[in-house]
């Protein structure tokens, strides 16, 4: 029998019946930030797949906050009361529904993938892009960049809280806050796109200031008995120039332990077209996630590490969490492919887990 990816996690009191994750993946599907039958039908069907947690896609904190014109929000009651017939349901099926909550920063107002990506014009309905300050450009972007005001930092701060508080409402479990892929919180975060010279920008407690400042606002108005997640990009993937790193990523993670986080998703990238990925495979972005348990460990922080990337085989999956690499594996475009992954490899790593009553006819044993 396995006792570990299909052991249960508890944050807080919150109890997650297994350690395979559904990782937020954004479906460009929404209508003025409102999820459709296809959110519920997308999210759902990983519920009934056995996934231990259930996290809907980056949902915009505001308008502005939006990658594409076409994102979930939470930043109205309307949408807010959308999403509960999701959360109910994935609740339904034993799994913990989750939403990621996120400011596309500098990286808003794009088409989605399948229209060409690239910037939305103004005039089809693109919009003046948020950001630290004034950054690198994108390829062919003319769009106004709003390098933010203090007045307009504590706007963002309160857009997080408010969402948070709407995400609790509508039946979510996991709040998460989007730190990572060079999105609002990671330009803060990163040398590369943050040049402020004021309290926000420079040294490394400046530059980490609003994701603790954010962080706390959300765990503000979470419950004490409901965890809160960050996802956070461990490195630029950039060497040839001052930017952030797994060094500065290990440092940070204390720190959010401290505001109220519980569990910390090491990602990587995004904050910067020169990245330079040195590998991509199985398990590639786990030695972030290891480098940064390893020190969370050494200082004695009560932070829970998750990690991404590559993981596709039950028996890896395994290894993982078996051997204390990380707590807990979250996978996307593996559900894409595989909506009952779990169940599949349960029965791959002979273990016995519950089968929908609707579906058990076709369990192997």
């Amino acid at each position: 029998m396995v006792d570990h990816l299909f052991s249960p996690l508890t944050l807080r009191d919150t109890e997650i019946p297994n350690r395979a994750f559904v990782s937020p993946m954004c479906q460009y599907s929404a209508t003025e930030g409102i999820p459709t039958d296809w959110h519920l039908v997308h999210l759902g069907s990983r519920a009934v797949g056995g996934a231990g947690l259930v996290m809907a896609e980056a949902t915009a904190v505001s308008p502005e906050g939006r990658i594409t014109p076409h994102d979930t929000g939470i930043w109205t009651d309307e949408q807010a009361d959308e999403w509960v017939r999701t959360a109910e349901f994935i609740a339904s099926q034993g799994s913990v529904p989750a939403i990621q909550l996120a400011h596309a920063g500098r990286k808003a107002s794009t088409h989605r993938p399948w229209d060409g990506g690239g910037p939305v014009p103004l005039h089809e309905g693109g919009w003046e892009v948020d950001a630290p300050s004034e950054p690198y450009p994108r390829d062919g972007d003319e769009h106004p960049t709003n390098s933010l005001s203090r007045a307009e930092i504590g706007g963002v701060i309160d857009d997080f809280r408010a969402a948070a508080d709407r995400a609790l409402g509508a039946g979510f479990e996991v709040a998460e806050v989007h730190a990572a892929h060079g999105y609002l919180l990671h330009e803060f975060l990163s040398p590369v796109a943050n040049d402020r010279d004021d309290e926000y920008g420079g040294s490394f407690e400046n530059r980490v200031r609003l994701l603790r400042e954010v962080t706390e606002a959300v765990r503000e108005v979470w419950p004490d008995d409901k965890p809160v997640f960050v996802r956070l990009s461990a490195t630029d993937w950039i060497d040839d120039c001052e930017s952030w790193d797994v060094e500065q990523s290990a440092r940070l993670a204390p720190i959010l332990a401290e505001e109220g986080a519980d569990v910390l998703e090491v990602s990587a990238g995004g904050s910067s077209p020169q990245q330079e990925v040195p590998y991509v495979g199985p398990s590639y972005q786990l030695p972030y996630a290891e480098a940064i348990r390893e020190h969370v460990d050494e200082v004695g922080a009560d932070i829970t590490v998750g990690t991404v990337g590559g993981i596709t085989e039950p028996e890896q999956a395994e290894e993982i969490v078996a051997n204390g690499r990380a707590d807990a594996v979250l996978m996307a475009r593996e559900f894409l492919r595989s909506p009952y992954w779990p169940l599949h490899a349960a029965d791959d790593l002979s273990e016995d887990v519950e089968w929908p009553v609707q579906y058990r006819r076709a369990k192997p044993r």
